[in-house]
């Protein structure tokens, strides 16, 4: 094991307070957030239980908490309240706040309006 790795790995959790261990090299059992997901679960509220380490030489090491998978629960099923909450707050991200229409797509944060408002002298060239 390289010098670098040898940093990401402490199974014990002397050094970091948590068990850690090297990028791609978990022992089963455990998950990341999205690992979770994709299983139809979520963490559940219990506590990070250890983590991944991914060192990168300009920076700090790049960090993923892992959660123990049988300790997850079943995602929580998708009700109508929440779904027709989450069908507002899209079509608030697609309507364009100066021509108060739906744009087709979320309006970029950089321009803060859809492009039609955001360019209108290019528009009427094309």
């Amino acid at each position: 094991m390289g010098a670098a790795l040898g940093k990401c790995f402490d199974p014990n959790g002397a050094r970091y307070g948590i068990p850690t261990f090297p990028w791609r090299l978990a022992p089963d059992g455990y998950a990341t957030r999205r690992q979770l997901r994709a299983r139809g679960l979520r963490p559940g509220g219990q506590p990070v239980a250890a983590q991944i380490l991914r060192p990168r030489y300009r920076r700090g090491p790049l960090v993923a908490y892992l959660y123990r998978v049988d300790r997850a629960k079943s995602v929580r099923p998708m009700t109508a309240g929440r779904r027709a909450a989450l069908a507002k707050a899209m079509l608030a991200r697609r309507t364009c706040p100066q021509c108060r229409t739906d744009a087709g797509y979320v309006i970029p944060a950089s321009l803060g309006t859809c492009v039609p408002c955001a360019y209108p002298d290019d528009q009427r060239t094309a």
